[in-house]
C-alpha cells in the first residue's frame, strides 16, 4: 500500500496570516525526502489553500507523483491540462464545506465526467474519481474510462462503534475487490489517521492511501519527518 501526503493544510496555515510561510512546496519536498510515494493537492475554485503558484512549482519540483484533486470546471480543467500532473482526482466541491464531504455522484454527472476524463486523457493525464464505496458508482466510473477510483473513507473514519467500523470496512473491501475485477486502480482517503490505519492497512486491494490532516497535525509536535515515518511504519508493518 502506497502513501501519498496531502499538503493542502500547510497552505491553510500560511494563508491564515497572509504570509509566505509555511510553504506547502517546501513541505512537499521534505515529505519526499522522508519517504512518501507522492504529493496530493486540491486546487479549489476559491483558492482557500493551494494556489496556482504552488501547483506550478510543485509540478517543476516533485519527483515522485503529483496528484491534483479538482472539480470539473472549465478553469480548473484548463489549468490541469497545462500543468499535467501524473494523476487528476476528480472530486465534488462546495464553497461552504470545510473539507470534501463525500464522493462524487458519477451516475448523475456521467456526461460531464466522461467529457472531462476524455480531455484529461488527451493530455496524457491519468484520471481517478473520488467516490463512495458503492458498486453502481464503480461501474459508472469504469464505463466512462476512469483509470482509478479513490474510495471515500470518511464514514469509516468517523465510526465511533467498533461493529459499525468493521461493517464499513467490509463495504470498502468489497468495493475495492469489485473495482479491481473491472481493471481499475484503487486508492482511498479521507479521515485516515494513526489509529484507524492499523485496521485499514489489512485491505489488500487498496493500492494507495491519501492522508493529510492527521500527519500534518502530528508534525506540529514531532516534526514532519517523524510524523511521516511513523505513518509509513504503520502502513508497511
Amino acid at each position: 500500500m502506497r502513501f501519498t501526503l496531502n499538503v493542502d493544510h500547510v497552505a491553510t496555515l500560511r494563508n491564515a496570516r497572509g504570509e509566505d510561510v509555511p510553504d506547502p512546496v517546501t513541505a512537499a519536498l521534505l515529505a519526499e525526502q522522508s519517504g512518501v510515494d507522492g504529493i496530493v493537492v486540491h486546487l479549489r475554485e476559491d483558492r482557500r489553500h493551494i494556489s496556482e503558484r504552488d501547483l506550478r512549482l510543485l509540478r517543476e519540483l516533485v519527483t515522485t507523483k503529483l496528484d491534483l484533486e479538482m472539480a470539473v470546471t472549465d478553469e480548473i480543467l484548463e489549468i490541469a491540462c497545462d500543468v499535467q500532473p501524473e494523476l487528476a482526482t476528480i472530486v465534488p466541491e462546495k464553497r461552504q464545506e470545510l473539507t470534501t464531504e463525500g464522493g462524487i455522484n458519477v451516475i448523475d454527472n456521467i456526461v460531464l465526467l466522461r467529457d472531462a476524463v476524455s480531455t484529461l486523457h488527451e493530455n496524457s493525464i491519468a484520471v481517478s474519481l473520488f467516490i463512495e464505496p458503492e458498486i453502481e458508482q464503480i461501474d459508472a466510473a469504469a464505463e466512462i474510462g476512469s483509470d482509478l477510483i479513490e474510495i471515500h473513507t470518511g464514514v469509516f473514519a468517523n465510526c465511533k462503534v467498533e461493529e459499525e467500523q468493521f461493517d464499513e470496512l467490509e463495504k470498502i473491501r468489497l468495493a475495492a475487490k469489485h473495482a479491481k475485477k473491472l481493471g481499475l486502480g484503487v486508492n482511498a482517503g479521507h479521515g485516515l489517521n494513526y489509529t484507524n490505519m492499523k485496521v485499514f492497512r489489512e485491505l489488500t486491494d487498496i493500492d494507495e492511501v491519501s492522508i493529510g490532516h492527521a500527519v500534518l497535525a502530528r508534525a506540529f509536535f514531532v516534526g514532519l519527518d517523524r510524523a511521516i515515518k511513523d505513518m509509513i511504519e504503520i502502513i508497511k508493518k
